[in-house]
Protein backbone atom coordinates (compact mmCIF):
# COMPACT_ATOMS: atom_id res chain seq x y z
CA UNK A 1 0.00 0.00 0.00
CA UNK A 2 0.94 3.75 -0.41
CA UNK A 3 -1.39 5.38 1.92
CA UNK A 4 0.52 5.45 5.69
CA UNK A 5 -1.41 3.48 7.61
CA UNK A 6 -5.28 3.93 8.88
CA UNK A 7 -6.17 4.13 12.62
CA UNK A 8 -7.12 0.57 13.37
CA UNK A 9 -9.90 1.95 15.70
CA UNK A 10 -11.78 2.41 12.28
CA UNK A 11 -12.37 -1.25 11.77
CA UNK A 12 -12.56 -2.11 15.53
CA UNK A 13 -15.58 -0.12 15.69
CA UNK A 14 -16.72 -1.14 12.19
CA UNK A 15 -16.75 -4.97 13.98
CA UNK A 16 -18.30 -4.13 17.05
CA UNK A 17 -21.29 -2.34 14.80
CA UNK A 18 -21.91 -5.15 12.74
CA UNK A 19 -21.86 -7.64 15.81
CA UNK A 20 -24.51 -5.61 17.42
CA UNK A 21 -26.58 -6.37 14.84
CA UNK A 22 -26.44 -10.13 14.30
CA UNK A 23 -28.72 -12.92 16.12
CA UNK A 24 -27.46 -14.74 19.52
CA UNK A 25 -25.86 -17.34 18.80
CA UNK A 26 -24.88 -16.65 15.13
CA UNK A 27 -21.40 -16.59 13.14
CA UNK A 28 -20.38 -14.57 10.23
CA UNK A 29 -18.16 -15.86 7.85
CA UNK A 30 -16.17 -13.00 5.19
CA UNK A 31 -14.20 -13.76 1.83
CA UNK A 32 -11.00 -11.37 0.22
CA UNK A 33 -12.30 -10.98 -3.55
CA UNK A 34 -10.57 -13.11 -6.57
CA UNK A 35 -7.82 -12.83 -8.19
CA UNK A 36 -8.65 -12.18 -11.52
CA UNK A 37 -7.30 -13.71 -14.96
CA UNK A 38 -6.89 -10.72 -17.49
CA UNK A 39 -4.64 -12.13 -20.65
CA UNK A 40 -1.96 -14.92 -20.75
CA UNK A 41 -0.83 -15.44 -17.39
CA UNK A 42 -1.60 -12.28 -16.25
CA UNK A 43 -3.80 -10.72 -13.09
CA UNK A 44 -5.64 -8.01 -13.50
CA UNK A 45 -4.98 -5.57 -10.27
CA UNK A 46 -6.29 -6.90 -7.14
CA UNK A 47 -8.59 -5.00 -5.18
CA UNK A 48 -10.10 -6.15 -1.82
CA UNK A 49 -13.58 -6.92 -1.09
CA UNK A 50 -14.97 -3.77 0.19
CA UNK A 51 -17.15 -5.37 3.26
CA UNK A 52 -14.11 -7.16 4.48
CA UNK A 53 -11.89 -4.26 4.45
CA UNK A 54 -14.38 -2.37 6.28
CA UNK A 55 -14.60 -5.02 8.82
CA UNK A 56 -10.44 -5.45 8.66
CA UNK A 57 -8.42 -3.08 6.93
CA UNK A 58 -6.78 -6.13 5.61
CA UNK A 59 -5.84 -5.79 1.56
CA UNK A 60 -4.09 -9.14 1.32
CA UNK A 61 -5.95 -11.85 -1.26
CA UNK A 62 -7.12 -15.27 0.61
CA UNK A 63 -7.76 -13.57 3.62
CA UNK A 64 -10.95 -14.18 5.44
CA UNK A 65 -12.91 -12.78 9.07
CA UNK A 66 -14.63 -15.06 10.93
CA UNK A 67 -17.06 -13.34 13.73
CA UNK A 68 -18.16 -15.39 16.22
CA UNK A 69 -19.32 -13.47 19.59
CA UNK A 70 -20.97 -16.33 21.13
CA UNK A 71 -17.96 -18.79 20.77
CA UNK A 72 -17.43 -20.04 24.35
CA UNK A 73 -13.70 -20.00 23.69
CA UNK A 74 -13.42 -16.08 24.14
CA UNK A 75 -10.06 -16.18 21.89
CA UNK A 76 -12.43 -16.64 19.00
CA UNK A 77 -14.88 -14.57 19.39
CA UNK A 78 -13.50 -12.51 16.46
CA UNK A 79 -10.63 -14.29 13.45
CA UNK A 80 -8.71 -13.30 11.33
CA UNK A 81 -7.31 -15.77 8.44
CA UNK A 82 -4.38 -14.89 6.24
CA UNK A 83 -2.69 -17.19 3.80
CA UNK A 84 0.74 -18.51 5.56
CA UNK A 85 3.77 -16.55 4.01
CA UNK A 86 5.86 -18.60 1.91
CA UNK A 87 9.48 -18.06 1.05
CA UNK A 88 9.31 -19.08 -2.44
CA UNK A 89 6.19 -17.16 -3.36
CA UNK A 90 7.61 -13.49 -1.77
CA UNK A 91 10.64 -14.12 -4.42
CA UNK A 92 8.26 -14.01 -6.75
CA UNK A 93 5.18 -11.23 -5.53
CA UNK A 94 6.71 -9.73 -2.25
CA UNK A 95 5.83 -9.50 1.45
CA UNK A 96 2.94 -11.34 3.08
CA UNK A 97 1.67 -10.21 6.39
CA UNK A 98 2.68 -11.66 9.37
CA UNK A 99 0.91 -11.91 12.46
CA UNK A 100 2.36 -8.79 14.37
CA UNK A 101 1.47 -6.39 11.10
CA UNK A 102 -1.80 -8.20 10.83
CA UNK A 103 -2.96 -7.03 14.34
CA UNK A 104 -1.61 -3.36 13.97
CA UNK A 105 -3.71 -2.93 11.02
CA UNK A 106 -6.96 -5.08 12.08
CA UNK A 107 -7.12 -4.82 15.56
CA UNK A 108 -7.47 -8.42 15.69
CA UNK A 109 -5.89 -10.59 18.37
CA UNK A 110 -6.17 -14.22 16.90
CA UNK A 111 -4.59 -14.77 13.78
CA UNK A 112 -4.92 -18.15 12.01
CA UNK A 113 -2.96 -19.13 8.80
CA UNK A 114 -5.93 -20.30 5.39
CA UNK A 115 -4.30 -23.85 5.49
CA UNK A 116 -5.69 -24.81 9.29
CA UNK A 117 -8.91 -23.32 9.11
CA UNK A 118 -11.27 -26.36 8.43
CA UNK A 119 -9.92 -27.98 11.61
CA UNK A 120 -11.36 -24.77 13.75
CA UNK A 121 -14.33 -24.03 11.88
CA UNK A 122 -16.62 -26.72 11.77
CA UNK A 123 -16.73 -27.36 15.69
CA UNK A 124 -17.81 -23.30 15.75
CA UNK A 125 -20.15 -23.52 13.06
CA UNK A 126 -21.83 -26.84 14.94
CA UNK A 127 -21.98 -24.68 17.90
CA UNK A 128 -23.89 -21.93 16.16
CA UNK A 129 -27.42 -21.75 14.81
CA UNK A 130 -27.23 -19.12 12.32
CA UNK A 131 -24.58 -18.52 9.61
CA UNK A 132 -24.28 -14.83 7.87
CA UNK A 133 -22.74 -14.78 4.86
CA UNK A 134 -21.88 -12.05 2.62
CA UNK A 135 -23.25 -11.38 -0.79
CA UNK A 136 -22.49 -8.37 -3.12
CA UNK A 137 -26.18 -6.61 -3.13
CA UNK A 138 -25.05 -3.01 -4.62
CA UNK A 139 -27.88 -2.00 -6.44
CA UNK A 140 -25.62 -0.82 -9.70
CA UNK A 141 -24.51 -4.42 -9.90
CA UNK A 142 -24.33 -5.67 -13.46
CA UNK A 143 -21.80 -8.47 -13.42
CA UNK A 144 -23.68 -11.95 -12.72
CA UNK A 145 -20.21 -13.80 -12.24
CA UNK A 146 -20.53 -16.48 -9.86
CA UNK A 147 -17.53 -15.10 -7.57
CA UNK A 148 -15.87 -15.74 -4.45
CA UNK A 149 -18.71 -15.15 -2.11
CA UNK A 150 -21.21 -16.98 -4.03
CA UNK A 151 -19.52 -20.08 -4.50
CA UNK A 152 -18.13 -20.34 -0.62
CA UNK A 153 -22.52 -19.90 -0.17
CA UNK A 154 -22.81 -22.73 -2.52
CA UNK A 155 -20.33 -24.66 -0.77
CA UNK A 156 -21.70 -24.03 3.21
CA UNK A 157 -25.03 -24.83 1.99
CA UNK A 158 -24.12 -28.26 0.71
CA UNK A 159 -21.80 -29.05 3.86
CA UNK A 160 -24.34 -27.74 6.75
CA UNK A 161 -27.86 -27.90 5.07
CA UNK A 162 -29.37 -27.51 8.27
CA UNK A 163 -28.40 -24.24 9.44
CA UNK A 164 -30.70 -21.71 9.01
CA UNK A 165 -28.17 -18.79 7.07
CA UNK A 166 -28.86 -14.93 6.81
CA UNK A 167 -27.44 -12.34 5.03
CA UNK A 168 -24.36 -10.41 5.83
CA UNK A 169 -25.22 -7.60 2.94
CA UNK A 170 -28.88 -6.49 4.59
CA UNK A 171 -26.78 -5.25 7.93
CA UNK A 172 -23.93 -4.08 5.79
CA UNK A 173 -25.71 -1.69 3.72
CA UNK A 174 -27.54 0.05 6.33
CA UNK A 175 -23.87 0.43 8.32
CA UNK A 176 -21.31 1.38 5.57
CA UNK A 177 -23.59 4.36 5.07
CA UNK A 178 -23.32 5.80 8.15
CA UNK A 179 -19.73 6.72 7.79
CA UNK A 180 -18.00 7.20 11.46
CA UNK A 181 -15.94 10.39 12.02
CA UNK A 182 -12.64 8.27 11.72
CA UNK A 183 -13.77 7.26 7.81
CA UNK A 184 -14.60 10.58 7.27
CA UNK A 185 -11.32 11.52 8.61
CA UNK A 186 -9.56 8.86 5.33
CA UNK A 187 -12.04 10.41 2.66
CA UNK A 188 -10.87 14.29 3.78
CA UNK A 189 -7.24 13.18 2.90
CA UNK A 190 -8.37 11.78 -0.06
CA UNK A 191 -10.48 14.88 -0.88
CA UNK A 192 -7.12 16.95 0.13
CA UNK A 193 -5.18 15.04 -2.61
CA UNK A 194 -7.72 16.00 -5.39
CA UNK A 195 -7.69 19.80 -4.21
CA UNK A 196 -4.23 19.54 -4.98
CA UNK A 197 -4.54 17.86 -8.12
CA UNK A 198 -7.14 20.25 -9.58
CA UNK A 199 -4.98 23.48 -8.93
CA UNK A 200 -2.32 21.70 -10.20
CA UNK A 201 -4.53 21.32 -13.68
CA UNK A 202 -5.59 24.67 -13.57
CA UNK A 203 -2.00 25.53 -14.40
CA UNK A 204 -1.42 22.78 -17.17
CA UNK A 205 -4.58 22.90 -19.15
CA UNK A 206 -4.42 25.16 -22.26
CA UNK A 207 -5.80 25.16 -26.01
CA UNK A 208 -3.50 21.89 -27.86
CA UNK A 209 -3.06 20.20 -24.49
CA UNK A 210 -5.30 16.44 -25.02
CA UNK A 211 -7.19 14.98 -23.04
CA UNK A 212 -4.99 11.94 -22.12
CA UNK A 213 -2.44 14.60 -21.11
CA UNK A 214 -4.72 15.73 -18.33
CA UNK A 215 -5.31 12.36 -17.29
CA UNK A 216 -1.31 11.56 -17.03
CA UNK A 217 -1.07 14.71 -14.76
CA UNK A 218 -4.16 13.17 -12.35
CA UNK A 219 -2.33 10.00 -12.14
CA UNK A 220 0.82 11.44 -11.59
CA UNK A 221 0.02 14.00 -8.83
CA UNK A 222 -1.93 11.02 -7.04
CA UNK A 223 1.03 9.12 -6.64
CA UNK A 224 3.08 11.74 -5.23
CA UNK A 225 0.96 12.34 -2.69
CA UNK A 226 0.93 8.87 -1.72
CA UNK A 227 -2.70 7.84 -3.12
CA UNK A 228 -3.60 4.58 -4.99
CA UNK A 229 -4.66 5.81 -7.48
CA UNK A 230 -7.87 6.70 -9.18
CA UNK A 231 -11.19 5.77 -7.15
CA UNK A 232 -12.28 5.58 -10.67
CA UNK A 233 -11.59 5.92 -14.47
CA UNK A 234 -11.45 9.28 -14.66
CA UNK A 235 -13.64 11.58 -17.43
CA UNK A 236 -11.89 14.83 -18.98
CA UNK A 237 -14.21 15.77 -21.37
CA UNK A 238 -13.45 18.89 -23.66
CA UNK A 239 -16.19 20.14 -25.82
CA UNK A 240 -19.19 18.39 -26.93
CA UNK A 241 -17.82 15.04 -25.52
CA UNK A 242 -18.78 16.39 -21.99
CA UNK A 243 -22.42 15.67 -22.68
CA UNK A 244 -21.60 11.70 -22.57
CA UNK A 245 -21.80 11.00 -19.14
CA UNK A 246 -19.44 8.48 -18.35
CA UNK A 247 -16.82 9.07 -21.18
CA UNK A 248 -13.42 7.19 -21.02
CA UNK A 249 -11.42 7.76 -24.47
CA UNK A 250 -9.80 10.77 -23.05
CA UNK A 251 -8.09 10.95 -26.38
CA UNK A 252 -8.61 14.07 -28.22
CA UNK A 253 -7.14 17.72 -28.12
CA UNK A 254 -8.63 20.46 -25.77
CA UNK A 255 -9.84 23.31 -28.26
CA UNK A 256 -9.38 26.99 -28.08
CA UNK A 257 -13.17 28.06 -26.53
CA UNK A 258 -14.42 25.13 -25.40
CA UNK A 259 -14.86 23.79 -21.96
CA UNK A 260 -13.70 20.73 -20.43
CA UNK A 261 -15.70 18.58 -17.92
CA UNK A 262 -13.13 17.01 -15.75
CA UNK A 263 -14.97 14.55 -13.52
CA UNK A 264 -12.06 12.28 -11.19
CA UNK A 265 -11.55 11.56 -7.81
CA UNK A 266 -8.06 10.40 -5.33
CA UNK A 267 -8.51 6.67 -3.81
CA UNK A 268 -6.96 6.74 -0.25
CA UNK A 269 -6.88 4.66 2.00
CA UNK A 270 -9.29 2.55 -0.27
CA UNK A 271 -11.47 5.35 0.39
CA UNK A 272 -12.83 7.46 -2.50
CA UNK A 273 -13.58 11.22 -3.56
CA UNK A 274 -15.18 12.41 -6.24
CA UNK A 275 -14.91 15.58 -7.96
CA UNK A 276 -16.70 17.31 -11.38
CA UNK A 277 -15.28 20.76 -12.32
CA UNK A 278 -15.76 22.39 -15.14
CA UNK A 279 -13.13 25.10 -16.73
CA UNK A 280 -12.51 27.19 -19.48
CA UNK A 281 -9.44 25.66 -21.93
CA UNK A 282 -8.44 28.90 -22.53
CA UNK A 283 -8.70 30.09 -19.08
CA UNK A 284 -11.58 32.25 -19.68
CA UNK A 285 -15.80 31.38 -19.96
CA UNK A 286 -17.49 32.87 -22.54
CA UNK A 287 -20.77 35.07 -22.01
CA UNK A 288 -23.13 31.76 -22.83
CA UNK A 289 -20.72 29.31 -21.12
CA UNK A 290 -20.55 31.45 -17.66
CA UNK A 291 -23.70 31.53 -17.44
CA UNK A 292 -24.87 27.87 -17.91
CA UNK A 293 -22.15 27.31 -15.20
CA UNK A 294 -23.90 29.81 -13.01
CA UNK A 295 -26.92 28.04 -13.63
CA UNK A 296 -25.61 25.14 -12.53
CA UNK A 297 -23.86 26.62 -9.81
CA UNK A 298 -27.01 27.78 -8.76
CA UNK A 299 -28.46 24.03 -9.12
CA UNK A 300 -25.59 22.72 -7.10
CA UNK A 301 -25.75 25.24 -4.16
CA UNK A 302 -29.74 24.48 -3.92
CA UNK A 303 -29.36 20.87 -4.02
CA UNK A 304 -26.93 21.40 -1.32
CA UNK A 305 -29.40 23.79 1.25
CA UNK A 306 -31.89 20.88 0.97
CA UNK A 307 -29.71 17.75 1.43
CA UNK A 308 -30.71 17.57 5.29
CA UNK A 309 -31.70 14.36 7.39
CA UNK A 310 -35.07 13.21 7.06
CA UNK A 311 -35.67 13.71 3.38
CA UNK A 312 -35.85 10.91 0.81
CA UNK A 313 -33.58 10.43 -2.25
CA UNK A 314 -36.74 10.58 -4.39
CA UNK A 315 -38.20 13.92 -2.84
CA UNK A 316 -34.60 15.48 -3.00
CA UNK A 317 -34.35 14.92 -6.45
CA UNK A 318 -38.11 16.10 -7.73
CA UNK A 319 -37.31 19.55 -5.92
CA UNK A 320 -33.83 19.70 -7.26
CA UNK A 321 -36.05 18.88 -11.00
CA UNK A 322 -38.43 21.87 -10.00
CA UNK A 323 -35.95 24.44 -9.55
CA UNK A 324 -34.20 22.85 -12.64
CA UNK A 325 -36.94 24.01 -14.39
CA UNK A 326 -37.12 27.45 -12.81
CA UNK A 327 -33.65 27.64 -14.01
CA UNK A 328 -33.60 26.43 -17.20
CA UNK A 329 -36.28 28.73 -18.42
CA UNK A 330 -34.65 31.78 -17.27
CA UNK A 331 -31.45 30.74 -19.24
CA UNK A 332 -33.67 30.17 -22.50
CA UNK A 333 -33.63 26.64 -22.29
CA UNK A 334 -37.54 25.88 -21.68
CA UNK A 335 -40.61 27.25 -22.78
CA UNK A 336 -43.52 27.71 -20.58
CA UNK A 337 -45.62 26.07 -22.88
CA UNK A 338 -43.61 22.80 -22.63
CA UNK A 339 -43.21 22.75 -18.94
CA UNK A 340 -46.60 22.80 -19.04
CA UNK A 341 -47.46 19.75 -21.38
CA UNK A 342 -44.41 17.83 -19.87
CA UNK A 343 -45.12 13.79 -19.43
CA UNK A 344 -44.80 13.68 -15.24
CA UNK A 345 -42.72 10.35 -15.91
CA UNK A 346 -40.36 12.39 -18.05
CA UNK A 347 -40.20 15.94 -17.03
CA UNK A 348 -38.91 18.44 -19.52
CA UNK A 349 -35.75 19.49 -17.65
CA UNK A 350 -34.66 16.11 -18.06
CA UNK A 351 -33.72 16.51 -21.48
CA UNK A 352 -30.78 18.50 -20.29
CA UNK A 353 -30.08 17.32 -17.40
CA UNK A 354 -30.60 13.52 -17.63
CA UNK A 355 -28.83 11.71 -14.74
CA UNK A 356 -29.19 11.81 -10.36
CA UNK A 357 -28.26 14.02 -8.35
CA UNK A 358 -26.55 12.34 -5.32
CA UNK A 359 -25.15 9.07 -4.52
CA UNK A 360 -23.65 7.51 -1.14
CA UNK A 361 -19.95 7.85 -1.34
CA UNK A 362 -17.19 5.48 0.48
CA UNK A 363 -15.08 2.59 0.18
CA UNK A 364 -16.86 2.47 -3.16
CA UNK A 365 -17.15 5.85 -5.50
CA UNK A 366 -21.38 4.58 -5.78
CA UNK A 367 -21.12 3.41 -2.08
CA UNK A 368 -23.97 1.25 -0.57
CA UNK A 369 -27.16 2.79 0.93
CA UNK A 370 -30.88 3.00 0.71
CA UNK A 371 -32.66 4.96 -2.14
CA UNK A 372 -35.91 4.42 -0.30
CA UNK A 373 -35.42 5.17 3.37
CA UNK A 374 -34.94 9.09 4.48
CA UNK A 375 -31.12 10.45 4.59
CA UNK A 376 -29.73 9.58 7.93
CA UNK A 377 -26.46 11.77 9.73
CA UNK A 378 -23.11 10.27 9.04
CA UNK A 379 -24.19 9.29 5.28
CA UNK A 380 -21.65 11.07 2.59
CA UNK A 381 -23.09 12.04 -0.56
CA UNK A 382 -22.02 13.30 -3.96
CA UNK A 383 -24.38 16.56 -5.38
CA UNK A 384 -23.80 16.94 -8.97
CA UNK A 385 -26.49 18.57 -11.06
CA UNK A 386 -25.22 18.94 -14.51
CA UNK A 387 -26.56 20.78 -17.64
CA UNK A 388 -25.96 19.37 -21.16
CA UNK A 389 -27.20 21.34 -24.29
CA UNK A 390 -26.93 19.61 -27.49
CA UNK A 391 -27.18 22.16 -29.67
CA UNK A 392 -24.83 24.22 -28.09
CA UNK A 393 -22.25 21.14 -28.07
CA UNK A 394 -22.14 22.24 -24.65
CA UNK A 395 -21.85 20.04 -20.89
CA UNK A 396 -21.19 21.21 -17.65
CA UNK A 397 -21.13 19.43 -14.51
CA UNK A 398 -20.24 20.62 -10.85
CA UNK A 399 -19.78 18.03 -8.01
CA UNK A 400 -18.61 18.21 -4.40
CA UNK A 401 -18.90 15.67 -1.70
CA UNK A 402 -21.06 16.29 1.47
CA UNK A 403 -20.92 14.64 4.91
CA UNK A 404 -24.87 14.84 6.18
CA UNK A 405 -24.70 15.57 10.42
CA UNK A 406 -27.76 16.22 12.39
CA UNK A 407 -28.86 19.75 11.33
CA UNK A 408 -28.00 19.84 7.37
CA UNK A 409 -24.28 19.11 6.27
CA UNK A 410 -20.73 19.51 5.53
CA UNK A 411 -19.24 20.29 2.43
CA UNK A 412 -15.95 18.50 2.69
CA UNK A 413 -14.61 20.26 -0.79
CA UNK A 414 -15.87 23.66 0.45
CA UNK A 415 -11.76 24.53 -0.08
CA UNK A 416 -12.08 23.66 -4.12
CA UNK A 417 -12.44 26.81 -6.28
CA UNK A 418 -15.31 26.32 -7.51
CA UNK A 419 -17.05 30.17 -8.54
CA UNK A 420 -16.18 31.44 -12.25
CA UNK A 421 -13.97 33.95 -10.40
CA UNK A 422 -12.22 31.73 -8.58
CA UNK A 423 -11.52 29.57 -11.54
CA UNK A 424 -10.75 32.07 -14.04
CA UNK A 425 -8.22 33.72 -11.54
CA UNK A 426 -5.76 30.37 -10.59
CA UNK A 427 -5.74 29.45 -14.93
CA UNK A 428 -4.33 33.28 -15.26
CA UNK A 429 -1.32 32.64 -13.03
Amino acid sequence: MKYLPLNPEIFIQNRKRFVDKMDKNSIAIFNSNDELPSNGDALHKFKQNSDLFWLTGIEQEDTMLVLFPDNPDAKYKEVLILTRPNELKEKWDGHRLRVHEARAISGIQTIVWLDVLDGLLQPWVHLADNIYLNSNENDRKSNLLAVRDYRYAEMMKQRYPLHHYKRSARILKDLRAIKSSLEVDVIQKAIDITDNTFRRLLKFIKPGVFEYEIEAEIYHSFLMQRSGGPAYGSILASGDRARTLHYVENNQECKDGELILMDFGAEYGNYAADLTRTVPVNGKFGRRQKTVYNACLHLHHYAASILKPGISIADYTEKVGDEATVIFQKIGLLRKSEVKNEDPENRAYRKYLYHGISHHLGLDVHDLGTKTEPIKAGMVFTVEPGIYIEEEKLGVRIENNFWITKSGNKDLMKNIPITVEEIEALMKK
